[in-house]
């Protein structure tokens, strides 16, 4: 079988990597090679630059309207491919299609629709400086940004970045995951097609060693937008200082899912289930440590188990499939390698922690993993406090609601927490308290791309969504004139 062969997007057109290497990308339901990808080098983020830098002056001086537009014919261009790219990301990435097409590719196009807008009604501050004269504010574009998206959500969370970014006037070097560059080089002819000019946005495939970090020290770019891992987000800090980068950073999680006894039981169970291993897990929001309270305990677990063992795991182009394949053979061992540790750190295994028995044989060499309920650890355990980032969750009892709040927030991580419980009073008393920053009551992923978005802790800096985007990708002027 012949492989795909990817290429560079530089200045609209598709270019070979300067230094001619390439490596190999893997189907992760089937265990086999499907796509080659460029192992860009320092070379090929310059020539991207140079594009970028020398489209800045007139894109960043292009009317609301007109970048509103492109924004717009992208969206519905992505909309309009909405099964090939689905087929596209879950080959690439081993998700189930089903998931791709419901979540990951119509959120791609509602970011670019959502940023076209805001866009359109963006008002500045104003105000009279009594005696003296009027001062205002102006947005400008600060110039190339450098985007690093990661391999679990592909298409998504590198739109998430790219909308933004163009819409305030700014060009970019993307840097997809290694692991998952399929749809992002599908949508650069999305890009093209929807007229988006030359050098507004470039894409260089390529690892996070080579060609991400080529992009995060190059002297020229003023910007770094990340999604990924805690440890090389603290590399990005590094090496980003001299330059006095701005930086966005959205990190690792480890979060907690509080279920009180009051809580809506059937909603509680059935979200949880879905929280705890949707996309394999491989969410960074996803409640890996499910805190329950006792006395509803061991009915929850019961279901919890009984719910994670209905899940199907395989074949991911099936529309009943629950669950894929992980990304990658390394990191099926890793995630592995955790459940042994957590029967070292004398925890059961109550479902889970195998490959599933029952794959097809074109799926036998695949990265499948059953989904996993880890009970009988301790908070302190490293299985309880590292992100796994699979479909393995640990399950807690408590008697309180201050245990809780201090369970929750025991963590080096603050990225987000679910709360259940239909005492309104308590639900406000506790979100106010947990050190996350996206709380959600009741419910799980509800997405607003009007609100802010971040981490706390080692689970990123910034904030992104609505009105924090375009202040992230926006310098701020204020202008004072005289009477």
């Amino acid at each position: 079988m012949s492989l795909l062969t990817i290429e560079n997007f530089i200045n609209n057109e598709h270019v070979k990597p300067s230094e001619g290497s390439y490596f190999d990308t893997f189907e992760p339901a089937r265990g086999v090679a499907h796509a080659l990808i460029p192992n860009s080098s320092k070379a090929d983020v310059e020539l991207a630059y140079k594009a970028a830098s020398a489209a800045f002056p007139s894109w960043s001086k292009t009317s609301r309207e007109e970048r509103a537009k492109i924004l717009y014919r992208i969206a519905d261009l992505i909309e309009a491919r909405l099964e090939e790219f689905a087929q596209a990301e879950s080959k690439d990435q081993g998700k189930p299609v089903e998931l791709a097409k419901t979540v990951d590719i119509p959120r791609a196009a509602s970011n670019f629709r959502f940023f076209a807008g805001r866009i359109l009604h963006a008002v500045e501050e104003a105000g009279e400086l009594a005696g003296i004269g009027f001062s205002y504010t102006q947005r400008m574009p600060i110039g190339v940004a450098g985007l690093i998206s990661p391999w679990n959500l592909p298409l998504y969370l590198l739109t998430w970045k790219i909308a933004p970014c163009i819409a305030s006037g700014n060009t970019a070097v993307c840097k997809p995951s290694e692991f998952t560059s399929l749809t992002a080089y599908m949508l650069c002819s999305v890009l093209k097609e929807a007229g988006l000019p030359a050098g507004v946005v470039n894409m260089v495939f390529g690892t996070g060693m080579g060609a991400g970090q080529a992009i995060v020290e190059h002297p020229r770019i003023p910007l770094i937008s990340f999604t990924g891992g805690t440890v090389t987000g603290a590399k990005i800090i590094a090496n980003s200082a001299p330059h006095f980068k701005k930086l966005s950073l959205e990190l690792g999680g480890k979060n907690a899912n509080i279920v009180f006894a009051d809580c809506d039981f059937e909603l509680a169970l059935k979200t949880s289930v879905r929280s705890s291993f949707a996309n394999q897990g491989e969410i960074c929001l996803c409640g890996s440590r499910i805190f329950v309270q006792r006395p509803i305990y061991e009915k929850f677990l019961s279901g919890l188990v009984q719910g994670a063992k209905a899940l199907k795991v395989g074949d991911p182009t099936l529309k009943d499939t629950d669950l894929g394949a992980v990304v990658s053979k390394e990191h099926w061992e890793k995630i592995v390698g955790y459940i042994e540790l957590g029967k070292k750190e004398g925890g059961t295994i109550e479902c889970g922690g195998q490959k599933p028995a029952s794959l097809e044989v074109e799926f036998q060499d695949g990265y499948f993993l059953e989904p996993t309920i880890i009970s009988g650890l301790t908070p302190n355990c490293r299985v309880m406090r590292e992100e796994i980032f699979g479909p393995v969750v640990t399950i807690y009892a408590f008697d309180t609601e201050e245990e809780a709040i201090q369970l929750a927030n025991d963590s080096e991580y603050g990225l987000s927490c679910s709360v259940w419980t239909e005492n309104g009073r308590r639900a406000r008393r506790v979100a106010s308290e947990i050190q996350a920053g996206t709380v959600w009551v009741n419910t799980w992923m509800a997405r607003d791309l009007r609100m802010p978005f971040g981490g706390m802790k080692k689970s990123g800096l910034g904030r992104e969504g609505g009105d924090h985007s375009l202040d992230f990708y926006s310098e701020l002027k204020t202008i004072c004139l005289a009477d």
